[in-house]
């Protein structure tokens, strides 16, 4: 077989070849390195700022530094809610190889719960690692002393120390100051609203309720910042710029702690509420709710287990019975119905009404509206049915007024309405109308509804600080001044006073009607036939005062009340309200006893022993020896 020869190769076409192949090459490379240096020109030189821009924005963080909270005191200058250091133990994961295994040795040396290691995990995974993460707060000085003495075998992890708010009088003030505690995702959805959140950036606690609440944005400050130099993997290497934060205002209260005290000490197990105003301007000298609870528990976290406990709680810790507790105001407002009637011309002041023990409505063969003796007081006066509290004339004068006039004048005084104190945690009560029974219960307005309602009974309801309110209103002679917590504000030695929102005052009511009330208060406290007459008795002073019974359930036609064979929380509420001096008066007590009984048997004892107090046992003294030192400084 013959084999087909090779051609012979054509180097000289091969070589040509490999030439053009070489400069198209050439070229291409030539072109890619123009647009390489021309996109290098670009980003150097036209894009120079943009690019240095975010490079800084990589190599430079701004950290957020949060302001000290402003601290409260009294109006002597006690503090109520101050700044303690705590320390805490936190873990950087990111220096932690074995997190799991670092936290079971830390037990060993630490009382670590199973809620904090679910706690620390939750809150690992929204941080990150390069980020401390809280496993213990609140360590005691014994426990931090026991880490450090053990540091050097747990790389990564570390003890810091902030500040914690703290409440030094605990229970006695919880429903005045209120509590701060751990911001939650309602609380940044509405700084987000306000516009403030920035503000919140370093900050983890907030104001919950109270005052630490209403004057949040005072009390909080001002963030700093600091501009710090941070490695690709976001560490801090060193702080190029630090802008101090702005501490809160410090807020100066009306309050007397050491009244406060007292008060909450007379008042012991009972549940209710004691309110105690300067009338010359409704400046709340006490706020007592009872049963209250530990505000310290709400700021490092409450446990579940101690949360259910105070919720479940059948004494109601948890509700401020000053401004939240409804109850029917009872007797307390005949004094301000006397007012309504005398100027309205439903009555005058020589009218005169006999008592026979009931009252009927007019061409009625219907159940009569009993009075609370059953035999009658006979003949009396506006001025004598204050102080022996008779049911039947004012039962008369809610007939002649109607509801319209009655819940008018009534939401003058302040009833159905806020009273204005600078807390957010208060309720309307209800003043009843036409309008509201029928928007509530879908049924028109009835005579025979009015007639309760004359003795603060029926569908009224209101709350122990409006009726405090009113009584001031009453005193004042018309003058309307929203009782208010805050005296002032400090902030670097600068001084700012609280303002007062005006009320519209109850004008061109004859003063001798202003008088008729008031003389009846008197009367009640000092008149020989005055229902609360042996709780004031041989008192150094001359006061004026209204008690009430509200009863929490209706009885029968032929009934009779009897608190030995009833439950106990279906037993009347002990009510009462007054002031004191007569003549100048310096202080108003209106207080509410849940299921205590009579208010002239039960409330006026307490309201007594609060004004020989503060009128006798040389608090009055020690008063104007702080306003003294006070002007010293």
């Amino acid at each position: 077989m013959k084999h087909k020869r090779s051609p012979i190769r054509d180097h000289q076409a091969e070589s040509s070849l490999f030439f053009r192949r070489a400069v198209v090459a050439f070229g291409g490379i030539l072109v890619l390195v123009g647009v390489l240096l021309l996109n290098l020109y670009n980003i150097q030189v036209e894009d120079h700022d943009d690019y240095i821009t975010r490079s800084n924005d990589n190599r430079i963080k701004v950290v957020p530094v949060a302001p000290n909270r402003g601290l409260v005191y009294d109006r002597n200058g006690k503090l109520l809610a101050e700044n303690r250091p705590v320390y805490a133990l936190e873990i950087t994961p990111e220096q932690v190889k074995d997190i799991p295994g670092t936290i079971a040795s830390l037990q060993e040396l630490l009382p670590i719960s199973e809620n904090e290691i679910r706690a620390f995990e939750r809150d690992k995974k929204r941080t990150r690692r390069f980020n401390a993460v809280t496993l213990k707060n609140q360590m005691t000085e014994e426990e931090v002393a026991i880490f450090s003495a053990n540091q050097h075998k747990f790389p990564g992890v570390e003890i810091k120390g902030y500040l914690k708010r703290y409440y030094p009088y605990g229970d006695a003030l919880t429903h005045v100051l209120g509590y701060v505690a751990k911001i939650n995702d309602k609380d940044i959805n509405r700084l987000d609203r306000e516009g403030v959140l920035n503000n919140y950036k370093a900050t983890r606690d907030i104001g919950k309720l109270g005052i630490e609440r209403f004057y949040e944005s005072e009390l909080h400050g001002t963030a700093g910042y600091q501009e710090v130099e941070v490695n690709s993997r976001g560490r801090i290497i060193r702080t190029l710029k630090y802008v101090p934060p702005e501490p809160g205002k410090d807020l100066v209260l009306n309050l007397d702690v050491d009244l406060q005290l007292y008060i909450r000490s007379i008042l012991g197990d009972r549940r209710g509420a004691v309110v105690v105003l300067d009338p010359k301007d409704s400046s709340v000298l006490a706020m007592v709710s009872t049963p209250s609870y530990d505000p310290n528990l709400f700021v490092h976290g409450i446990s579940g287990k101690n949360y259910r406990a105070l919720l479940n709680d059948k004494n109601r810790p948890l509700v401020n019975r000053a401004t939240l507790g409804i109850y029917p105001p009872a007797s307390t407002v005949k004094p301000f119905i006397a007012v309504a009637a005398l100027e309205e011309k439903a009555i005058t002041l020589n009218t005169t009404r006999n008592d026979p023990g009931y009252w009927r409505l007019p061409n009625s063969t219907s159940r009569p509206f009993r009075d609370w003796l059953a035999w009658g007081h006979g003949r009396v006066n506006i001025v004598q049915s204050i102080e022996e509290s008779v049911d039947t004339f004012f039962y008369q004068i809610a007939y002649d007024l109607g509801i319209d006039k009655l819940s008018t004048w009534m939401s003058r005084f302040g009833f159905g309405d806020y009273t204005g104190i600078d807390i957010h945690e208060e309720s309307k009560a209800n003043m009843p109308t036409r309008e509201w029974k029928m928007a509530r219960h879908r049924q028109p307005w009835y005579k025979g509804d009015t007639i309760p309602v004359g003795i603060g009974q029926g569908y009224w309801t209101a709350t122990p600080m409006q009726i405090a309110k009113a009584t001031s209103v009453l005193v004042n002679r018309g003058e309307v001044n929203p009782p208010h917590l805050l005296q002032r504000m400090e902030n670097d030695g600068v001084m700012e006073i609280a303002p007062v929102s005006p009320y519209p005052p109850i004008e061109n009511v004859d003063e001798k009607y202003w008088d008729a009330a008031l003389e009846g208060m008197r009367l009640v406290n000092h008149g020989k036939k005055g229902t609360a007459r042996r709780a004031f008795a041989n008192a150094e002073y001359v006061t004026g005062g209204k008690s009430g019974t509200a009863q929490v359930f209706g009885l029968a036609e032929d009934e009779e009340y009897n608190a030995d064979e009833i439950a106990e929380h279906l037993r009347d509420h002990a009510l009462y309200t007054g002031f004191a001096p007569f003549d100048d008066p310096e202080v108003i007590v209106s207080m509410v006893l849940e299921n205590a009984g009579g208010g002239s048997s039960n409330g006026a004892p307490i309201a007594r022993r609060i004004f020989d107090h503060m009128l006798v046992d040389g608090y009055k003294d020690k008063k104007n020896a702080d306003s003294k030192e006070e002007l010293v400084q």
